[in-house]
């Protein structure tokens, strides 16, 4: 299969034979280039079957999520199936045979797929069931393993994150899919009138159906796959819904990294979390990495720059902090990258544009949880500055490691080490409503693409399955195994591999005045003591208990009415006499 880049790669080999382009250089920055526009793949996906109204109207609304790909977009419709209609955004494509989605192969061209995300094992897939790809994207991998063992088993083998919309245009099946941790967001609609919608962000269905019945915008479960039956109008109905994996299990495909002895767990630790950063270098674009100079995204960025000296990368690795004036995060963080020797980054923002970042933080969350909201400030302002002011699009992060680890004040309190590892396992549960939800929509609303390695399938299995006491606080000190497992080798500055948990409102706080008290204060100002005492009114599911809470909800309900069952509960610490979620009201904080 002849591509526009393969023709623009073969043109510029000519004319360099010829003589016509001298520098070497010159040559290998084109290639470089053709490189980058082949591989960027952060997307948002919008379908809609069975549509009761015109579809050349209802396309608009996939523009709503125009900011997950900003610089390609396609819309579809299907011969035969009129009433349905496929949407994607993409980043900076050029060939839309190997790039653009919806994606088609010649093998299988009854099979229509659009998807956001990264399949890291595409090519141990080819290699194990003998796949003739056509293009080199990694998602292609989704149509063959359909086609040889059906969705199920595809969405089985795939080791990465996904969210994906399958159409089977000869069987006239739809299947939508999402990956264990919902890494990458998907929202459906669907009612009983047979339409079926679907949108990498809620924002893509809201206002979407105009028909006389209640529209119910909901999130696509994680670790599942559905299946619809399209009639002869494209008409969906339900079929089945099958949970092809569970957080904890090990995965069913086949892993390039195993564990060399079964008794010593720190290694194991070690080679399965270097395992996990170094797949998701799986790009020919610039990779950083966010840095709050805390363990988790220390750990990923010394990890990070140590892989990316072994692959020889011809850039340093950008690292980036964002704090305010001397915030504790901003030190730990300089302080880890001069250690590392990365191309460091600094954000300091101040408490006006914090507070002028809310509304817009609340429209691309989607959400009205309070410490979510809190915690997404920093990264949607540290996003803004990383699409304006450098060249990196890809950013991995630390997000996972205390669901995954313990890492939380709060399990101090543990009454028992099976009770820790049942909340360590319900946290991770929920990780898609909440601080993944965060990581994915802080970034995505500026055209970036978040990569978390804590969230490797082998080693989140790997670490969930150990012994319950094991993973517990220990020595008073919150994920003691996973720091105990870096310690001694030099890949991190002491103090940092054993630097306490720290909350986000004092971790980018400036020492006389903390992100959490700003918050407060303002707010007060914005909600009437009236209004909260009759919120209960307004809002049964979930009610605001305090301002903050209250004003998140009215600038969410602006924006998504009558959506608030979108999260069954608001975010908050265990085991604990706590009325708010920030760490510093517990009783272990910097103890």
């Amino acid at each position: 299969m002849v591509t526009i880049i393969d023709l623009l790669a073969w043109r510029v080999m000519q004319y360099a034979d010829r003589g016509y382009i001298t520098s070497s250089l010159t040559v290998a920055s084109f290639f470089l280039f053709l490189h980058e526009i082949r591989n960027k793949k952060m997307c948002g996906i919008w379908a809609i079957f069975g549509s009761p109204d015109d579809t050349s109207i209802q396309c608009n609304a996939a523009h709503k999520i125009t900011h997950r790909g900003p610089d390609a977009f396609r819309i579809e419709t299907i011969h035969h199936f009129p009433t349905c209609c496929l949407g994607f955004h993409r980043l900076a494509i050029v060939d839309d045979l190997q790039g653009m989605q919806p994606m088609r192969v010649f093998r299988y061209p009854h099979v229509w797929l659009i998807y956001n995300g990264e399949i890291y094992n595409h090519q141990e897939l080819q290699k194990e069931f003998d796949f003739h790809y056509a293009t080199k994207c990694d998602g292609e991998a989704i149509i063959h393993l359909y086609a040889h063992g059906g969705i199920e088993f595809a969405a089985k083998h795939l080791d990465g994150v996904f969210s994906f919309c399958l159409l089977d245009t000869a069987n006239r099946k739809v299947f939508l899919g999402r990956d264990t941790y919902g890494v990458r967001p998907m929202f459906r609609l669907y009612n009983d009138n047979g339409f079926l919608a679907v949108c990498s962000e809620a924002k893509g269905l809201i206002g979407l159906s105009q028909e006389a019945y209640s529209e119910h915008v909901e999130p696509f479960l994680p670790g599942h796959v559905e299946s619809y039956k399209l009639d002869m109008l494209g008409k969906a109905s339900f079929e089945e819904r099958i949970r092809f994996h569970k957080v904890g299990e090990a995965p069913a495909y086949k892993t390039v990294a195993e564990i060399q002895d079964k008794n010593d767990v720190e290694e194991n630790i070690r080679i399965l979390l270097e395992a996990a950063v170094e797949k998701r270098l799986m790009a020919e674009r610039r990779i950083g990495c966010l840095l709050s100079g805390g363990l988790d995204s220390s750990l990923v960025a010394s990890i990070l720059v140590k892989k990316a000296k072994e692959m020889k990368l011809s850039y340093r690795i950008q690292t980036f902090a964002i704090g305010m004036e001397n915030s504790p995060d901003l030190l730990a963080a300089r302080k880890v990258a001069n250690f590392l020797e990365t191309e460091h980054h600094e954000v300091v923002f101040t408490p006006e544009e914090g507070i002028a970042a809310l509304e817009d933080v609340i429209y691309h969350l989607e959400s009205y949880d309070v410490t979510t909201i809190r915690a997404s400030v920093g990264m949607f302002l540290l996003s803004k500055y990383i699409k304006e002011k450098t060249d990196t699009t890809v950013i991995l992060s630390g997000e996972g490691s205390d669901e995954i680890a313990q890492g939380y004040i709060y399990f101090h309190n543990a009454p028992s080490a099976t009770d820790a590892d049942i909340e360590s396992k319900r946290l991770c549960e929920d990780l898609y409503m909440f601080d993944v939800l965060r990581g994915d929509r802080s970034t995505s609303a500026w055209g970036l693409e978040i990569r978390v390695p804590f969230l490797d399938h082998k080693f989140s299995s790997y670490y969930l399955s150990l012994s319950d006491s094991i993973k517990q606080p220990q020595k008073g000190i919150e994920k003691y195994l996973l720091r105990s497992a870096f310690d001694g080798i030099d890949l991190l500055p002491t103090d940092i591999l054993w630097r306490p948990k720290e909350a986000f409102s004092d971790g980018v706080s400036s020492k006389t005045r903390s992100w959490f008290e700003i918050l407060q204060e303002f707010i007060c100002e914005q909600v009437n003591d009236s209004d909260l005492e009759s919120t209960a009114l307004t809002y049964k599911h979930n009610t605001p208990r305090t301002k903050e809470a209250l004003y998140y909800r009215q600038i969410f309900e602006k924006f998504y009415p009558g959506q608030g069952d979108w999260i069954p509960y608001y975010w908050m610490p265990k085991w604990t006499g706590a009325t708010d979620p920030s760490a510093r009201t517990l009783k272990h904080y910097k103890q």
